[in-house]
This record gives structure tokens, sequence and C-alpha cells, in this order.
């Protein structure tokens, strides 16, 4: 029988590569802090309803990516994107009712179904905000300044901000009829997907992955020009925040984003380190969201940052968000009696916050030396009789090879912990100044 794989579109997280995903959510969860953001969580799976009325019915996601299976007399999805559960969330539990505005945050997992690529899966992860109840263009500058902040924040180089303003239902339908005559005169090369948007949703013809739609679009009619007075001073009083937060931007008038709740800003951080997919983060504003979704007409915003996406541009610009982990000390027993006294050091040791390890295999001396420089493990003590005897062993320094006899008694584990910050703190590994 074949060996089971993963699905297609999915990816395993390793040990060796789960540290710079804590570390990237504990970054992640410690600047949304800051900005007064806090945690929501939400289910994994949604009725296919609520991403039919947000998301948007002609859109990619909707037409053609979503997971969605039927139990009963009910339809389920398993959810494509961050916003519309969160927003949902929010409604049904009366956040709307606080104090605005209302700010959240998750880390989550979305689920399309996609053709895989780098920096595209199927299952991916997401850190994504939400604010809502402010109408105010320095709210849009400040959710934009944590995207921000995050990127600086772990070293990204490269990464452009690109911002736009697609407008509100009023300046659209202005838009929208001129969309409908440009693309009216190629209407037989569009794809089928695209020519039933010509009459529902032209806009989404722009974002149209194929290369001809593509092509035909490249000369499309730009939002900018149809913008109502309100969308138009908006947009103005966004660019001016950004520029009192000296945050450099280009306006980018293609950007529409690929779901239809989006109203005014939209915003992207690009890179060209990871090909294609080249959107680390991506965002704006929704404010028809909540009042379609059955809420009070309440604006909002956000935007959602892919968690693989962010960490491949970080590994192709060569930066590590933490080392390799280390074990602190590695007890090498030789003999039964041994094994059970290092065992029980261990458990002391991992109880005043060490990380201690000892063999639980039956390995040679050998096979446990090799084994404690594969787990990187700072220091080895080896126990024997002629140790149990003595009373006391030595540590070994498996950088320096520098050797420090300590008592087997009560005092171990405060000894070992002087000598361990002795190791971290002294380079030349001396351990005089501490021991005494």
């Amino acid at each position: 029988m074949a060996n089971i794989k993963r699905p297609n579109g999915t990816e395993d997280i390793l040990p060796s590569a789960s540290r710079d995903w804590q570390m990237l959510e504990g970054l992640l969860r410690e600047i949304a802090g800051k900005f007064g953001f806090r945690e929501i969580r939400v289910p994994t799976f949604e009725q296919t309803d609520l991403f039919c009325r947000s998301v948007g019915e002609t859109t990619d996601v909707v037409q053609k990516e979503m997971y969605t299976v039927s139990a009963k007399e009910s339809t389920f999805t398993l959810r494509p994107e961050g916003t519309a559960g969160t927003i949902r969330a929010m409604l049904q539990n009366g956040l709307l009712n606080e104090a605005l505005p209302q700010r959240v945050y998750y880390i989550l997992s979305c689920f399309r179904h996609e053709r895989p690529q780098a920096g595209r899966l199927r299952e991916f992860h997401q850190f994504g905000v939400e604010m809502a109840g402010s109408a105010s263009a320095s709210a849009d500058a400040e959710v934009i300044s944590l995207a921000k902040q995050i990127i600086d924040m772990v070293g990204i180089q490269g990464i452009e901000l690109y911002i736009n303003s697609i407008g509100c239902p009023t300046c659209r339908k202005a838009y929208h009829k001129a969309l409908q005559d440009y693309f009216a005169a190629s209407k037989e090369q569009l794809c089928d997907t695209c020519l039933s948007r010509l009459e529902k949703n032209p806009m989404r013809i722009l974002d149209c992955k194929s290369p001809v739609c593509g092509e035909i679009a490249k000369d499309a009619p730009v939002i900018l020009d149809y913008l109502c007075e309100e969308c138009s001073t908006h947009f103005e009083q966004l660019q001016k925040y950004l520029t009192l937060l000296h945050i450099d931007y280009k306006i980018n008038p293609k950007i529409v984003r690929g779901l239809d709740y989006y109203t005014k800003t939209v915003f992207e951080f690009v890179t060209t380190d990871i090909g294609a997919q080249g959107t680390v983060c991506g965002g704006g504003r929704y404010d028809g969201l909540i009042g379609q979704l059955g809420g009070p007409e309440t604006p909002a915003l956000g935007f959602g940052m892919g968690l693989e996406r962010l960490l491949l541009t970080l590994r192709n610009q060569g930066i590590k968000l933490s080392e390799e982990e280390a074990c602190d000390i590695y007890f090498v027993p030789m003999g039964e009696q041994a094994a059970e006294k290092t065992f029980a050091m261990a458990a002391k040791l991992r109880s005043e916050g060490v990380s201690a390890q000892t063999d639980v295999m039956g390995r040679s001396l050998r096979a446990q030396m090799k084994y404690a420089d594969k787990i990187n493990a700072r220091f080895t003590l080896v126990l024997g009789d002629n140790e149990i005897a003595a009373g006391t062993a030595e540590v070994k320094n498996m950088k320096t090879g520098e050797k420090t006899s300590l008592a087997l008694d009560d005092t171990f584990a405060e000894r070992f912990s002087d000598v361990l910050m002795a190791s971290m703190f002294d380079e030349d590994g001396s351990f005089a100044n501490l021991l005494g």
C-alpha cells in the first residue's frame, strides 16, 4: 500500500520551522496590542451565504475557490478569508454596542482551491486586523501604519506600498458604465467568467488572472477619474496622513482587491522576492459590509497578511527570526542507577526553567554524545557509578570544551544555572567570576 501524503496545496510545519512561526506570531500579537487591537477567534467554517453576501458572488473566491460541504439541510464553507467571519462575530456578540472603534485581530487558517505555487497554498495562514466605527482617513493611515511596522520590525527590504481608492456605490455607478462601454468592444476575447461579470460587476474584470483579459484591461478607465467629492477628499486626506507618518507610497489605480466588500481605500504591500504572488499584505475600507450583513451602517476597514508569503520573503532575503533551539543540558547516564538519577535531575531542572534532556533510548556513551550534538546541547553531564559514589560530576561546555565539577546534591540546580548564565554572558567561557 502506498504511503499517504498530505493534500496538494498544503504544507507540514516541522519543528525546525515552527520556531520562526512562534516568533512571528508573538511579534504580530505584540504590535497589534500596541495599536489597541485585541485577539478574536472565530470558527473555521461558516454558513456559505455569509461569504456569498460579503465576498461577492462574481469574485473568483466564490465562483471557483471555496470549499463547501452540505450537512443535512445546511451548507457550510471553510473560510476563504478572515473578515466576513470576524464581522459576523462582532455583530452576533454585540461588540458594536460597546465603545467605538472596535479593534480586533486574528491569526487563522484559510482555505481556497487555487493552483498551488510559491506563496500560494490551498490552506494558508493569515494575520488580520479589523477596525469598526471610524470613517476617518486617519484610521486608514493607522491600519496601514500597523502593517508597515510589522514589515519594518521583521526587517524585510524591498517592499513597496501601493494605494488606491475604488470609490463608493455613488461614484462607482458612472465608473461601471465606463468599464462596460470599454470592455464591450473586446467582449468576444474575454474569458467566460469575465463575460458574465461584464453586466453584474465589471470591476472584477480588472482582477482577472487570465493574461488575455489582463492585456485587454491594461488601458481600461481608472476609478480615480470618477471619484465623487467625498471619496476624492478621503483619498487626499489619506495621503496627507501617510506623509505625516513618513510612510512612502505609490498610487496604483489598477488595485481593486479581489473581494466585493471594499470601498474607498484599498492598499497592498508588494515584494518581488516571491515571484508572481508578491502581495504580502492587502486590505482597505469596507464601509457597507456591516450593514450588508444585517447590522447598523458602520464604517470599517482592515487588512490580511499572508504568513507563508511573509516567511517566504524572509527566507529569500536571508532573514532569520530566531536561532535554532538548543538544549541547555543533556545528561548521559551509564547504567540503570545513573539513568534513574539523571531522570530525576532533568525533571528538577525543567521545573526551574532549564531545558534539560536525558537518554531514554538506552544508547551507548558514544551514541549519546552524538545525539547531544544533534540537539545543540550547550552542556553535557556524563554520570556513571564513579560519579555517583563521589557525589560530584563534571558539566562540559560543548562549545568551549571547558569542564566544571558540581556536587550532585540539592545545590546542583542552582549551581548549574550559574554555569549556564556565565556561558551566555562571558565570551571566554570562564565561570570563575560567578563560581568563585
